[in-house]
């Protein structure tokens, strides 16, 4: 569970660990070669940017030490604020672990778009908005690569020979998305729930 504001310093956080991230947690610039020095912040355990890591608190676990943290719990354990407000979340931005928590299907699919090539997304149909396919980096990031409003699109689950073995497709006009599950099993779970999005009704959670 996230850690309560009373509680940041004064125990250990589990750390996320470098491999569930593609995006610092906090200003969710994406790790790449240039900035990819990953910082966990010592009070949330997050996986943070060196910008996000440049503050540094007393944690009560820790002896009281200076530990490096990330601005948020920086602003929260030393009570400063920062005068600028926080933007209002985009769409994009609801945070993975969040929606996966609470959602009615999420796993690793592959997905690919135009001509590019197969890539590995996290996709997610959340509760709050079963008719709309979240595709995320990995588990953990903080922000989604991109959205699909599923109403209205066009299921085709039969592959082609060039395609993954456990292939569909949503299309709709000029648009076209391909997915590709693990498994005949999860593949038929994802089009359960696919097939009613499109049509606009609320499909059953089949998160077990």
């Amino acid at each position: 569970p996230p850690f309560q504001n009373a509680e940041l310093g004064k125990r250990a956080p589990r750390w996320i660990r470098d491999n569930e991230v593609t995006m610092c947690m906090k200003c969710k610039e994406p790790f790449n070669a240039l900035t990819r020095r990953r910082h966990h912040c010592r009070a949330c355990g997050h996986v943070v940017c060196w910008k996000c890591s440049d503050y540094k608190a007393h944690l009560e676990y820790d002896g009281n030490k200076l530990n490096k943290v990330c601005k948020d719990c920086y602003h929260v354990i030393t009570g400063c604020t920062d005068s600028e407000e926080k933007k209002k979340k985009g769409i994009l931005e609801i945070e993975s672990a969040e929606v996966s928590g609470n959602s009615v299907i999420c796993s690793f699919l592959q997905y690919m778009e135009k001509s590019k090539p197969w890539q590995k997304a996290w996709c997610v149909i959340p509760k709050h908005e079963a008719l709309v396919l979240y595709m995320y980096g990995a588990p953990q990031d903080v922000k989604a690569l991109a959205t699909i409003p599923l109403l209205g699109y066009t299921v085709d689950d039969t592959p082609r020979s060039a395609d993954l073995p456990h292939s569909f497709k949503l299309t709709q006009s000029k648009s076209v998305h391909s997915f590709a599950a693990d498994n005949e099993e999860l593949k038929q779970k994802w089009l359960k729930v696919i097939h009613l999005a499109v049509k606009g009704e609320t499909p059953e959670c089949q998160n077990e």
